[in-house]
């Protein structure tokens, strides 16, 4: 006799960005395995698949009241997932950071009776820990959240030891990696190359981020100038989920006009992952790169710096090229030698292909989470 579906109740931000991205594909996944879900935020997360009728949104509306001098989020948010625990009778709400999400999931579990309470799984995707942690108004309040969930995952070794030492967490620390599963495209190579006006032998240079400040939107535009000043042909196209325009001067300045391209809060991100010839990141830190996986599923390898969590994603040299930090010489050189071999090129994307279906692939990753649910359970 096989186990019984489970009701999991997930709350993530729902803008664009790796943990909104990995929560959304995840109960896209656990529906997918007959399992009910039901998504709890202020508004419909990205990517929320729509027409699926094991999925639900529960959305948290939030009042603004002359007594508060900023709108509260945490309490409404703990009030709707009471509500729904309560209503759907959830067995588990899984949050996506610990602030404000884990907070309101433990408000919202001692609302209800004991019987009538869910497990909270709290998955750490790197701000909590490593911005929000040495802030004093905030750390003690993570710390709390985390000491008190009945499970604790990070998206990365990396992440993992961050959190121990700079919160000094007990409990025991999960690592669960994160998974990406690519829709088909919706179109052809071709007609993506003609939006995005390339050229026949021009390449393709793909990155996505939300643009926030450790993406170093500077050190991937210095890099870009270095290509171009080397006589490069290429076009960098920028997925961005957030708003470029403050650095449209610095695209000027370097001579890049007509070599950077801009799309913003793009859903179909499977068209431009498989026109990309590689991927380019220049992250002063990062938890994982989700954006990396993205890329690696497609066959399409990446040229990043060797910080935070990204070595456990791609395998230098194997898998695709990683420099040191803010040596934007050494990255612009790794380029190089990619684009001037092509079959060096698709073969660290036939391997990072491979890596993300064996280590990062959903029936990996997303096993692991219905294992630890049902372990909590």
């Amino acid at each position: 006799m096989s186990p019984r579906p489970l009701k999991i109740g997930i709350t993530c931000y729902p803008s664009v960005g790796g943990s909104g991205i990995l929560a959304t594909e995840l109960g896209e996944e656990l529906a997918r395995r007959g399992h009910e879900v039901h998504f709890i935020s202020y508004e419909r997360p990205f990517r929320m698949p729509v027409g699926d009728p094991r999925v639900f949104f529960h959305p948290v509306v939030v009042n603004s009241y002359d007594l508060f001098k900023y709108p509260d989020y945490t309490l409404p948010l703990s009030v709707k997932m009471a509500e729904v625990s309560r209503d759907h009778a959830l067995d588990v709400l899984h949050v996506h950071y610990a602030v404000p999400h884990a907070t309101a999931a433990l408000l919202a579990c001692a609302m209800l009776p004991p019987d009538r309470r869910p497990k909270v799984i709290t998955t750490l995707h790197g701000t909590d820990t490593t911005l929000l942690a040495r802030d004093p108004g905030y750390g003690p309040a993570i710390r709390h959240a985390l000491e008190h969930s009945d499970a604790i995952t990070t998206v990365s070794e990396f992440l993992r030891r961050e959190t121990l030492a700079h919160l000094a967490v007990t409990r025991p620390i999960e690592v669960i990696h994160n998974f990406f599963e690519p829709r088909p495209p919706a179109r052809s190579v071709a007609d993506v190359r003609r939006e995005l006006g390339l050229r026949d032998g021009e390449a393709l240079l793909l990155h996505l981020s939300n643009l926030r400040a450790l993406k170093r939107i500077d050190l991937l535009l210095e890099t870009a100038a270095r290509l171009y000043r080397a006589g490069e042909t290429f076009k960098l196209v920028i997925l961005a989920g957030g708003d470029f325009t403050p650095f449209a001067a610095d695209v000027k300045r370097l001579g890049l006009a007509d070599r950077v391209v801009v799309r913003q809060n793009v859903t179909d991100i499977e068209d431009y992952l498989q026109a990309a010839d590689l991927g380019l990141f220049t992250s002063e830190t990062e938890s994982f790169c989700l954006s990396i996986l993205e890329l690696m599923s497609l066959g399409r390898p990446s040229v990043a710096f060797a910080v935070g969590g990204i070595p456990e994603v791609v395998v230098n040299n194997e898998s695709g090229l990683l420099a040191l930090f803010g040596d934007t010489a050494a990255l612009a050189a790794h380029v190089q030698i990619l684009l001037r071999d092509p079959a060096r090129r698709a073969a660290l994307g036939a391997a990072a292909r491979q890596r993300a279906c064996d280590l990062f692939s959903a029936k990996v990753i997303v096993t692991r989470y219905e294992e630890l649910y049902r372990r909590i359970l």
